[in-house]
């Protein structure tokens, strides 16, 4: 591993510990020449189905987009780091167990939807009137009364 300071090729691992949750092992290391300490996460590289969009193109899954949809949706509302996290690991579950290398952006729209509704039904109905981009008050209508039930 290179060093990000000097970019010296001789990098020694000092300490290693895996996470609490198994996910990924940090390390510790420091550079043979400078000395200075960095850390590097190690986890394991997934191979996500590619996203085909309603216009038929094709791209690549970013847990970033899905990251940066949750957090827009649940915006000032009280749902914590964790709970957002265990969302989007469930979500990423369900994609990595579709049998096709493909799916389609709605159905990653309908998991971000149901996880939003578990969550915060205020989020969830952000994210649904744009998600569905109604039309008029009537179909937004519809949907607020479907959380009350």
């Amino acid at each position: 591993m290179r060093c990000p300071f000097c970019s010296h090729p001789d990098t020694q691992v000092v300490e290693t510990r895996i996470s609490e949750d198994a996910a990924f092992i940090r390390r510790r290391r420091q550079c043979a020449s400078c000395e200075k300490r960095f850390t590097t996460y190690e986890r394991a590289e997934v191979s996500f189905p590619a996203v085909v969009k309603k216009d038929g193109r094709r791209i690549e899954y970013e847990s970033a987009k899905l990251r940066a949809s949750l957090n827009l949706a649940l915006r000032k509302r009280p749902v914590s780091t964790e709970q957002i996290d265990s969302a989007i690991d469930r979500i990423e579950e369900k994609l990595l167990a579709t049998p096709t290398r493909e799916v389609q952006s709605s159905r990653i729209g309908e998991l971000v939807m149901r996880e939003l509704k578990r969550l915060d039904k205020v989020a969830y109905i952000r994210f649904a009137s744009v998600y569905r981009s109604f039309e008029d008050i009537d179909e937004f209508r519809a949907l607020v009364d479907e959380v009350r039930k």
